[in-house]
């Protein structure tokens, strides 16, 4: 059963326009890495106020997400978003996962 899942980055301050656009033209090899990888329903929030990003997504069982990483379009991704938020040594977003307290259906 699918399963969602949510996260939480940090965008510097200042720079939301520039991630808002950066975005708006995701790569399209990238957009098809993470549907092969088996991720859909994607979706990042923005708090103005603290500049965290608010993420969730949908993943199959058989995702294979913890292999993005090794893909040479995730880490270019991940190099040109690297100067507009909070980054580890290797550009990979700084993330903290996120636990479901409470869902409607």
């Amino acid at each position: 059963m699918p399963e969602r899942i949510a996260f939480r980055m940090n965008l510097n301050p200042g720079r939301a326009a520039e991630y808002r656009r950066r975005h708006d033209e995701i790569l399209p090899e990238l957009a098809a890495l993470l549907r092969e990888a088996g991720v859909s329903d994607y979706s990042i929030w923005l708090d103005p106020e603290t500049h965290h990003l608010f993420a969730t997504l949908v993943r199959t069982d058989d995702h294979t997400m913890d292999r993005l990483p090794e893909n040479e379009i995730m880490a270019r991704w991940w190099a040109m978003m690297g100067d507009i938020m909070q980054t580890h040594p290797d550009n990979s977003p700084v993330e903290v996962k996120l636990e479901r307290v409470f869902q409607l259906d």
